[in-house]
């Protein structure tokens, strides 16, 4: 039977291959880590998480909580193995990465339908080819790609946040609060006015590691760096990633100027990341500043933020709502390269992609999911053909329909969720898009 070649690693790679092969049909994974590495990855796992740990809320009132429960139905490997690795975070789903990366490394290396290679890609191969080489793509392939478009990529910066150890974070200050009283699952470092903003002014005052002279910086809105928040205004920390609304410090009983929040990264909860601290600050400049918060004044770091180029390909003039490239009928591209913009969001990308690469090889009809579902939703964003001016998108309700009757609020998150399930279940079954089984948890075992 004829296979399929996957290139790229990463959630969306790693979740196309599995659907493919789950369907029967054999796949050539391509990883070129470890014997080219990126400026962001550590290790040579598949799947590695190297920005958050969080896949975001839970919650059907968002988006993206009701994409998950999309994926689950849908058999995703990338919601069971972060089921699998989850870690306290509030209404949030949030992982432990190693448990994360070693689970998908376990399942697409022991199934027998796939064969994965660890060397570069420079060229795309003729046949069925899924395309998921992500942000961090290699410069051969990305010229190969400018080449076949005939335009420019385009791109912008997104950011990593420090990771701290639990022993080294003075609990005496730092207080355990989720906001508004649900839980006690973020560690939360107060500030009082005057240590606000002595620390805004010394993050705008930090030495930044400089821009290249051939890239021109276009931050992803959803996910700024701090000193390009506090460059916009002394307040804005304050109104965004340290605003103090609903949390109440214990040792005077109200609720501080501001707050750093620092969110569990490990089941163990030994490390513990900064939430919302991206920076393209230096190494030195950041552990200086940040051992000015309250809490953190003997923090010992694992990791340092980061800043480093992420490339996006033009979706609405070259992909299909299949995810086919226009141009190229057997040529399907998927994850952040997309524009889509999130864990969930790349790997949900993945997943369509690879079902679609399936159906394409058994000469079945290929499927868009339903405009009222999450999937549905976010992807014809991305493939309008008429939108310009395109940027990474997240999965949001404003993508939606409208319903039939007007509705406000939780009621109409609510509604729109309860419609998406009753669509994606009806769809499933008139398209005969089965769910596929998870990986046993034995491959939970670390490998």
């Amino acid at each position: 039977m004829q296979h399929v070649t996957v290139i790229g690693g990463g959630l969306a790679g790693s979740e196309a291959a599995w659907q493919i092969a789950q369907r029967g049909i054999p796949v050539r994974l391509y990883e070129m880590r470890p014997v080219r590495p990126t400026e962001a990855h550590h290790t040579d796992r598949l799947a590695e998480l190297v920005c958050s740990n969080s896949f975001r809320s839970s919650s059907l009132d968002t988006a993206v909580g009701l994409l998950k429960e999309e994926m689950r139905r849908l058999g995703s490997l990338i919601m069971a193995a972060a089921d699998r690795a989850q870690v306290p975070a509030g209404q949030a789903l949030a992982v432990d990465r190693v448990i994360f990366s070693q689970y998908i490394t376990a399942a697409i290396s022991s199934h027998p339908l796939i064969e994965l290679r660890r060397e570069e890609v420079r060229d795309l191969p003729h046949g069925v080819t899924v395309v998921a080489t992500g942000p961090l793509t290699s410069p051969s392939l990305s010229e190969r790609l400018r080449i076949l478009f005939g335009s420019d990529y385009l791109y912008f910066y997104d950011a990593i946040s420090p990771i701290v150890t639990a022993e080294s974070i003075n609990t005496e200050v730092a207080f355990r609060a989720s906001r508004y009283g649900h839980g006690s699952d973020y560690l939360n470092c107060p500030l009082t006015r005057e240590e606000y903003y002595r620390f805004v002014d010394a993050i705008l005052a930090a030495e930044k590691v400089p821009t290249k002279a051939f890239e021109h910086c276009m931050y992803f809105e959803g996910c700024l760096p701090i000193e390009e928040m506090a460059r916009r205004g002394k307040d804005t920390l304050a109104f965004g990633p340290m605003k103090p609304v609903g949390l109440l410090d214990p040792r005077t009983g109200a609720r501080p100027y501001a707050v750093v929040q620092l969110r569990q990264d490990d089941q163990a909860g030994t490390l513990w990341s900064m939430v919302g601290f991206q920076t393209k600050m230096t190494y030195p400049e950041q552990r200086r500043i940040f051992r000015t918060i309250p809490g953190l004044e003997r923090a010992e770091f694992v990791r340092l933020g980061s800043l480093h180029r992420n490339t996006f390909i033009d979706s609405p003039r070259l992909l299909q709502p299949t995810l086919q490239f226009r141009g190229r009928h057997d040529l399907f591209f998927a994850g952040q390269l997309i524009g889509v913009e999130g864990y969930v969001e790349s790997a949900a990308a993945g997943l369509l992609a690879g079902l679609n690469a399936a159906r394409l090889v058994r000469g079945e009809p290929l499927v868009i999911a339903p405009p009222t579902t999450a999937l549905g939703s976010l992807l014809a964003y991305i493939t309008h053909s008429e939108r310009r001016n395109f940027q990474p998108m997240n999965a949001n309700y404003g993508l939606f329909p409208p319903l039939p009757h007007r509705l406000v609020g939780r009621e109409k998150k609510t509604a729109c969720a309860a419609r998406a399930l009753q669509d994606l279940t009806a769809w499933q079954t008139a398209q005969r898009v089965t769910a596929i089984t998870a990986p046993s948890p034995a491959l939970l075992s670390p490998s």
